[in-house]
């Protein structure tokens, strides 16, 4: 019996392939890693982490952790991070609330209703989410009056030194409540919120619309209104068509909180721009944003495949 030539050997060759190009990828890595490596010792800026020990010598405007300039770059950075996470975590419950009901909405007897939903949904998604933060900041929260002339709302005040939730009284002409949102913060929330319940509204529209027609005229001939109906027969089903959907728009929304430096609010990016300025530290300093970004990015990835899962399993 004749051999097989080891270049026509179905198994053996699509391994040798494999091979070479991970051996290509290695070197290409390897080359880029010894270029970068030198440069760096040439310029005196070998990687070196000292620096993440040494007082920053700047304030974080907006944190929840107590922090000042005497303290290390890597609590300035951690401050940042919190920030970050703050904001997305707010921004995904809001983001999920509100695109939610604009998806279902879709599916509305009342004409109006559904013209609205589809309206939100072209104009917010077409438009830049840089351009929206910059007006939310710019012209919708720096516009607001001040003192006795805010926006006063039951437990809620709108003035141009923030957001008063809560127990909210008025000295001295300036505001004081129980909870107090800064302008940058409260611009980027609902910029991201608003932003991104645009494209989670099309997932669970698409994910409803995926549940067979049957189902409803099942629901109707069980005399379940159009509120039942989509609440306790059809979102269920469709949650194993919303779900996937939704881990690419959390991770997005992750990765837009960013933009949070056009308003000056004081994110993980934010800080580590400073840094980087004052240390020159670029390379340092850009593996902890990758690093970061992806520990956020990963997580939200295995909740939601976790989440996905737990879905698949009450469908069977």
């Amino acid at each position: 019996m004749t051999a097989t030539p080891w270049w026509r050997h179905r198994r053996l060759l699509p391994l040798l392939i494999q091979a070479a190009a991970g051996l290509a990828i290695l070197v290409v890595i390897a080359f880029l890693l010894g270029n970068l490596v030198r440069n760096l010792t040439a310029a005196g800026l070998l990687l070196s982490w000292r620096w993440l020990s040494m007082p920053a010598g700047f304030d974080v405007a907006e944190t929840l952790l107590p922090f000042n300039a005497e303290l290390p770059y890597w609590r300035a950075l951690l401050a940042g991070l919190v920030n970050t996470l703050r904001v997305v975590v707010l921004a995904l419950v809001g983001a999920t609330a509100l695109g939610t009901v604009v998806g279902t909405a879709a599916f509305s007897s009342n004409g109006l209703l559904r013209r609205l939903a589809r309206t939100y949904v072209e104009l917010i998604r077409n438009v830049p989410l840089l351009l929206q933060l910059l007006f939310w900041y710019f012209v919708v929260f720096l516009s607001l009056p001040n003192g006795a002339e805010a926006i006063q709302l039951p437990g809620l005040v709108l003035a141009k030194t923030g957001l008063y939730l809560g127990h909210t009284t008025l000295v001295n002409g300036v505001w004081q409540g129980t909870l107090r949102l800064t302008l940058e913060f409260s611009a980027l929330l609902t910029a991201l919120v608003i932003h991104s319940a645009a494209f989670i509204a099309e997932v669970v529209r698409g994910g409803v619309a995926s549940v067979p027609r049957g189902q409803w005229e099942a629901a109707r001939s069980l005399g379940l209104g159009h509120r039942q109906t989509l609440s306790r027969i059809v979102l269920p089903q469709a949650l194993r068509v919303i779900v996937p959907g939704l881990n690419s728009q959390y991770i997005a929304l992750a990765k837009n909180s960013s933009l949070a430096v056009a308003c000056g609010y004081s994110d993980l990016y934010s800080v580590a721009e400073t840094t980087l300025n004052q240390t020159g530290r670029a390379v340092e300093v850009m593996l902890v944003l990758l690093g970061a970004y992806l520990a956020i990015d990963l997580l939200i990835s295995a909740l939601m495949n976790r989440l996905n899962q737990l879905v698949q399993i009450q469908e069977r």
